[in-house]
């Protein structure tokens, strides 16, 4: 099939000639669409960021940011895209268009010098404002209000402006000259869509539906299927197949390595692995729902997985990214599975032959290996309910935000009457796949949740698993990090230590 396209700026845009392996970027940069850069090639530094409209949350339609450095362009077959150029309001003829409000304050507060990331940050910005539920406490920060270390403008907290605008929606997003001030400043000045604003409008109706695409050049292919079942059928005949779905790990093999694929098959739209449903013994989380996705539906209902979401790479990341990406993938240092091992998660797997549940602490067999046979996808994940009442994710990484861990360390815990039920705890980064930190499970678990059991299971938690020396970290160090992070839990955690005492003092 050669007739796929993609709606860009308004426009329908034909995909051929493009490769079937062309990201978004090289298929705008090809159109003249120049704003949309390229910096890192592997969703880093954001100044690729477009606009794609999604299924919504709270809107039936939301805009969307990710990388187009990522994203293959016959993904977006049927799809609408946004660019900077296309966020500005088309002038009458002989005028200038007229500058997007966010362009605008990005403008006149300084927040581009040399412009190369800018459209960059335009198109993650603009995603933050078009977000239904921003809740603004007034329309835009007032120039030179209150601030200081402890507050961000006009008393409210650093990361979250007066115009509820989310700092971490720029997370993906680098600077290397203006400095982050002007455009957090900018950030914090925009107001809310005007009911006339074409783009809020668009968030009323429904988004494209995906479309079945076969797209085919020379020797390789894109594919993606209207059903599970054919889907499942053609990796049954095409074991060689590369699946995708936010392209978030294949995108950067493809453009950091070169590799090509001769068939690549997309499941991100399969409306089977797009399911969220709270039963009332377990979580069923779709494999191909975003994590943004999973992060908005589930609103904190999965504490755990709240912890991790922010911690996750970028906001432009997490709008790609899925759980089912993520444990397929098989990494040892991926973020997700630490924290599915701690919430004793399981994964159904579904084959030509019929669905399978496997639990994920029998998942992984070796680096990048698990028990998913040939033809087989992760539909979806299951946490089972009732959730266990003490958790905790930890990260060390050199960075904060948007970085690889060097440990990733997980925690569920269930403590009553001072005393531990039962432990689960995940570890990342250690060994060559994600583990269950059994040995120290069996230290915790029936004994008193005490300084005492704490320490001496802290010092079981660092001999678990083969933590190596890398470049960003030596065994020693990894070794050390995980019996501080136990330590951590415990003195973080305030409630068990008073059913302790009561325990110890009856």
């Amino acid at each position: 099939m050669t007739g796929a396209r993609i709606t860009v700026n308004g426009q329908e845009a034909p995909l051929a000639p493009a490769a079937p392996h062309t990201t978004v970027l090289d298929f705008l940069r090809e159109r003249g669409l120049t704003g949309t850069k390229e910096g890192c090639a592997e969703g880093e530094c954001g100044a690729c960021s477009v606009l794609v409209a999604r299924p919504g949350v709270d809107k039936p339609t939301d805009w969307v940011a990710v990388n187009a450095c990522l994203v293959p362009a016959a993904s977006l077959d049927g799809q609408e895209v946004i660019t900077s150029e296309g966020l500005a309001t088309p002038g009458e003829a002989g005028t200038p268009p007229a500058l997007h409000p966010v362009q605008e304050e990005m403008a006149v507060r300084g927040g581009s010098q040399c412009g190369y990331c800018t459209p960059g940050f335009v198109c993650s910005m603009a995603a933050e404002y078009y977000r239904p539920d921003r809740c603004p406490t007034h329309d835009g920060a007032e120039p030179g209000g209150h601030e200081d270390p402890e507050h961000g403008p006009n008393g409210t907290d650093p990361e979250h402006g007066p115009n509820g605008f989310d700092l971490h929606a720029l997370s993906g997003n680098l600077c290397r000259c203006t400095g982050y001030r002007p455009i957090r400043d900018a950030a914090f000045a925009v107001g809310a869509p005007t009911a006339e604003d074409p783009l809020a409008q668009r968030r009323e109706q429904a988004p494209p539906a995906p479309v079945a695409t076969e797209y085919a050049q020379d020797d390789s292919a894109f594919v993606r299927k209207d059903t599970l079942a054919e889907t499942l059928r053609l990796l049954h005949e095409r074991p060689d197949a590369v699946v995708v779905a936010g392209s978030t790990d294949w995108g950067v093999e493809v453009n950091i390595r070169s590799r090509r694929a001769s068939c690549v098959v997309a499941v991100d739209r399969l409306p089977e692995l797009r399911e969220l449903r709270v039963e009332s013994d377990h979580v069923e989380i779709g494999a191909a729902l975003t994590l943004t996705e999973v992060e908005r539906r589930l609103d904190g209902q999965v504490p755990l997985l709240a912890e991790l979401f922010p911690q996750f790479a970028s906001r432009l990341i997490r709008n790609g990214a899925t759980l089912g990406g993520n444990l397929g993938t098989g990494s040892p240092i991926g973020d997700s599975p630490p924290v599915l091992l701690a919430l004793d998660a399981s994964v159904v797997l579904a084959g030509v032959d019929g669905e399978r549940e496997v639990p994920l602490a029998d998942y992984f067999t070796g680096y990048r290996q698990s028990v998913r046979r040939e033809g087989e996808l992760i539909r979806s994940v299951r946490v089972p309910l009732p959730l266990s009442p003490v958790t905790a994710f930890h990260k060390i990484a050199k960075r904060l935000f948007d970085d690889i861990s060097s440990v990733a360390v997980a925690f569920a815990l269930d403590v009553r009457d001072g005393v531990v039920r039962k432990a689960r705890i995940g570890l990342g980064g250690v060994a060559a796949t994600p583990i269950r930190a059994r040995a120290t499970e069996a230290a915790l678990e029936g004994r008193p949740w005490t300084s005492g059991t704490v320490e001496a299971a802290a010092w079981v938690l660092r001999g678990e698993g083969t933590p190596m020396d890398d470049h960003r970290a030596s065994s020693l160090y990894r070794s050390a990090m995980l019996g501080q992070s136990l330590l951590k839990l415990y003195a973080e955690t305030p409630e068990p230590h008073a059913q302790t005492t009561e325990a110890v003092s009856s």
